[in-house]
């Protein structure tokens, strides 16, 4: 990959990053690696299966049926064809269909597994992926329908069926037949090669694109929930000195340490007094970090899972040009990312969690510590038919809810199929798609808190309760780029409008929280 510009990701060189696939979902461009070493890797591969074709060898999914057809021996003359049914027959796919980034990030992740250069792919495959990418089509693909092992077979069928001009892809904002496409930019659809077909499918790339995804939506959503505790915080007259660097020097987990740093620095909390007037807070201010560093700590590790399985070759068989053997296995099993997406949903609904504890305590006037109930700005005798937030809160009830309703792990769900040949499967692209609902599930509940939170200060502000110096530069930043955009609530308003727009600032990262 091409560090030096992040604008144009290179493909065959080095391992890819997850901000990489996050980027060529955002609209970068893509290249092949041009070095002769790793031309003439791709060259030995494709060399190699077609002397074993001539020699009348035995390839799985090559000159034999799939799956528990793997038994079924096809005639020579047939051999060609092949690929173009597998592609065909599972064009199954149901569900929502993928955005257009998610779809541009499936053509990444699949073409960084094919260029480590053991799926006996030619560089006319390699080159369509990257025509896509660079001409910003996506294959149309239905979410469901994959078990995650066999790989994702369904739905990337689909993306074999845009390269080979079958089907239909996404283009300028419509969904369109490939072959139109192609013949307005005047590209040729490839012919796929005999192992070409089961390459580009029997993979991990959809559930790998969809986790890259998820990955920086959960480490955003942690500082975002950091920020918002901070604000809670301030605006309840909290006990900064709950997130003491002496008190979590005892405790390390690093990211757990990490949160309440950014927590103490945006309080402007110095040395805690020997005897605090208010001596313990709830839980959901005085155990955040506790909460936030969880997601906050699996990060690394789950970094480590994603990117490895994203600069992995995972189709089957593995076709190693080099030493002239074909390896049959199962790298098309998802477990890593079942793995890894089962474990973010739950530490991310753990964040809409706490966010909605936060948010029943700022309603309440028993526990707010003289706020006004649900927040109201009206006062006087309009006062008693104002609610301010109190229904924004019962939907940040249901949010979360749903959220924490959807970390039943998917992984545990393996369901014996096709004939008992997939007799354990790892349910990995149901955990990402799953993954996401709660992202934003949470994504919702952090755009109503960080509403309340800031319609919170304001009050303290004019009732002369609030002291500007307890706040950071950056606190109060965010604090006033939301008032630019958010009317405070005196009179009661409908509300969606103003948070559909806050969970777009979210979901765009439109926030630089913490360096």
């Amino acid at each position: 990959m091409t560090k030096k510009n992040p604008n144009s990701i290179t493909f065959g060189a080095e391992r890819l990053t997850i901000e990489d696939v996050v980027a060529i979902s955002q609209g970068a461009k893509a290249s092949m690696n041009s070095s002769e070493a790793f031309t003439s890797k791709i060259d030995r591969g494709v060399a190699f299966l077609e002397r074993l074709l001539k020699e009348e060898g035995v390839i799985y999914g090559v000159t034999t049926g799939y799956g528990d057809s793997c038994t079924v021996a096809i005639p020579p003359n047939l051999v060609d064809e092949l690929p173009l049914h597998l592609t065909r027959f599972h064009g199954c796919g149901l569900g929502e269909i993928l955005s257009h980034e998610q779809s541009r990030a499936v053509l990444a992740t699949r073409l960084c597994s094919l260029s480590q250069g053991v799926s006996g792919v030619t560089h006319d495959l390699l080159n369509q992926i990257v025509t896509l990418i660079n001409q910003d089509i996506s294959p149309r693909i239905p979410q469901e329908g994959s078990v995650g092992a066999s790989g994702d077979l369904t739905p990337l069928s689909y993306l074999a069926a845009a390269l080979i001009g079958e089907r239909d892809v996404i283009y300028k904002g419509e969904v369109r037949p490939t072959s139109d496409v192609y013949k307005e930019l005047g590209i040729n659809p490839i012919k796929l090669k005999p192992k070409e077909g089961l390459a580009l499918m029997n993979g991990t790339s959809v559930m790998t694109a969809l986790a890259c995804i998820a990955y920086k939506r959960a480490e955003y959503l942690a500082q975002l929930s950091t920020k918002i505790t901070a604000m809670v915080s301030v605006g309840m007259q909290g006990n900064d000195f709950h997130f003491d660097e002496a008190l979590f020097a005892v405790k390390p987990h690093p990211g757990q340490q990490q949160i309440a740093a950014w927590l103490r620095d945006d309080l402007q909390a110095e040395r805690p007094p020997r005897n605090s007037d208010r001596l313990q807070d709830r839980y959901s201010l005085r155990c955040a970090p506790h909460v936030i560093g969880v997601v906050q700590d699996s990060l690394p590790w789950l970094r480590q899972m994603i990117e490895n399985e994203l600069n992995s070759a995972n189709d089957n068989p593995i076709i190693d040009g080099d030493n002239e053997r074909v390896l049959h296995g199962g790298h098309f099993y998802g477990g890593h990312i079942a793995m890894a997406m089962d474990t973010l949903k739950t530490a991310v609904a753990n964040l809409a969690d706490l966010l909605d504890r936060q948010m029943a305590q700022l309603m309440d006037y028993k526990f707010n510590n003289g706020l006004p109930f649900n927040l109201t700005g009206a006062e006087g005798e309009r006062k008693p038919i104002n609610h301010g937030f109190k229904a924004v809160q019962i939907g940040v009830s249901a949010w979360t809810a749903e959220a924490l309703k959807h970390t039943m792990p998917a992984s545990v769900f393996s369901r014996s199929t096709e004939c008992h040949n997939q007799d354990k499967v790892s349910m990995g692209t149901i955990a990402a798609r799953d993954c996401l609902r709660v992202l934003e599930l949470t994504e919702q509940v952090a755009a109503a808190s960080l509403l309340a939170g800031t319609q919170a200060l304001e009050l303290r502000k004019r009732h002369n309760e609030l002291d500007e110096h307890h706040m950071s530069e950056n606190l109060k930043h965010i604090r006033d780029e939301v008032l630019k955009e958010f009317e405070f609530i005196v009179e009661d308003r409908p509300l969606e409008g103003d948070l559909r727009h806050f969970i777009s600032r979210i979901q765009s990262q439109y926030w630089s929280l913490y360096s």
